[in-house]
């Protein structure tokens, strides 16, 4: 470990999130809707009639986290483990639309969590709890929890299936694996060809994991596969707002404006389209 970094600190890589955390201590109100509870993108039932206004978006990103809860098949009393949870918005969700829950939020990086912990309060008939670890190496016992989530972050995780394998194992019998993510079409694009680096502005990601690949590692895993649903024409809003945040933010990193042009290329293209996925163990 570093000997400058606190204890429970590992080294991070996610530039967007070093922003973020910077940000959001100058009471950026645009910046805190946006941003500052869910950290993903936006989902529009009606795309066309996105208005991009910052409450619009706001909205958007709640859309999104109940897209995954739906596809979780969250329900009342239930044990909840929302992996990658960042500030915990989808956790607040959960909080904020069911009760009697046990929600667990788990996130390798404890900045996030402080920030969790300090926005994200457990209703009286709901408990919460916000644990730094690895999500692909689960520090909760076998058969734990109802549903397991990761919203929008797999692709930050080391090794998808070492993650399956270890939400198989922390799931109870019948629970469910719920997430979203941005998959390439192989047929339309070459795989190697949008493989992100490490320096990038969203950190390092993985991005070369198909739906194929999805559906042959829940076989592999014996989970059944309940949803697939691409959502990717609801999310393109997203892009937008995310100029117009960024105008008004006067955020000029090239690196981001790229990578965030590049991507919205590739997704109007039908090149990388972005699921939400779920499957049953």
């Amino acid at each position: 470990m570093n000997e400058s970094q606190p204890p429970n600190r590992p080294s991070i890589k996610l530039p967007y999130f070093d922003f973020l955390l910077s940000s959001l201590t100058e009471d950026n109100d645009a910046l805190a809707k946006s941003f500052g509870k869910h950290v993903h993108w936006g989902y529009w039932p009606e795309p066309k009639q996105a208005t991009l206004t910052v409450e619009d978006f706001e909205q958007a990103a709640e859309a999104l986290s109940q897209q995954v809860c739906a596809a979780g098949h969250i329900q009342n009393g239930q044990d909840v483990l929302d992996v990658g949870c960042g500030f915990g918005g989808t956790t607040a969700h959960i909080n904020d639309n069911y009760s009697d829950m046990r929600l667990t939020g788990l996130n390798i990086d404890e900045r996030q969590l402080e920030r969790a912990r300090a926005t994200v309060i457990a209703k009286p008939a709901n408990r919460i709890e916000f644990k730094q670890g690895d999500a692909c190496a689960l520090p909760f016992a076998d058969e734990s929890f109802d549903v397991v989530l990761a919203v929008e972050c797999i692709f930050h995780f080391p090794d998808r299936e070492q993650f399956f394998k270890e939400a198989y194992r922390v799931l109870k019998p019948g629970g469910y694996l719920a997430l979203s993510d941005f998959l390439p079409n192989h047929k339309l694009f070459p795989l190697s060809a949008i493989k992100m680096p490490s320096w990038s502005f969203y950190g390092k990601c993985n991005v070369d994991f198909s739906i194929n690949h999805y559906r042959k590692l829940a076989e592999k895993i014996q989970l059944t596969n309940t949803l697939e649903h691409d959502i990717t024409t609801n999310t393109l809003p997203t892009y937008s707002y995310l100029r117009r945040l960024a105008v008004k933010q006067k955020i000029t990193s090239l690196i981001a404006m790229v990578e965030t042009v590049g991507l919205e290329a590739l997704s109007r293209l039908n090149w990388v389209n972005y699921y939400v996925l779920g499957w049953r163990k």
